[in-house]
């Protein structure tokens, strides 16, 4: 757990602190190392940010790109923002009423999107 911790940058005398002694940032630190104590190879991240003010969420982010890395992870990215999904993503689904609309490379779906949604 110390180890998890300290990788989401908590520090280790935190543990044993009771939930609502923690920021919103925090909170979302603390939900990624307890997703990585399963070793996944995919983590599924719906609206990861949403609640958070935007210097917390560029700690995330920047987080979840640095674990990414270190772990060998595949992130699903669900996000109504398309700042994040541009800093996160290669690849990129576009739903729309419920379908995929369009699928493809981030940076062609991102700025030439071939549906009109």
């Amino acid at each position: 757990a110390e180890e998890l911790a300290v990788q989401v940058g908590i520090r280790p005398e935190y543990l044993d602190r009771l939930p609502h002694a923690f920021s919103g940032g925090q909170r979302q630190r603390i939900a990624i190392a307890r997703a990585l104590s399963s070793q996944p190879d995919v983590i599924v991240l719906d609206e990861p940010t949403s609640a958070l003010d935007i210097s917390v969420q560029a700690q995330i982010l920047n987080l979840l790109v640095t674990l990414q890395d270190n772990h060998g992870l595949t992130y699903v990215l669900i996000s109504h923002n398309v700042s994040v999904i541009r800093h996160m993503s290669d690849r990129v689904a576009v739903m729309y009423l419920g379908q995929i609309v369009e699928l493809g490379e981030a940076q062609q779906v991102l700025t030439a999107p071939a549906h009109p949604y």
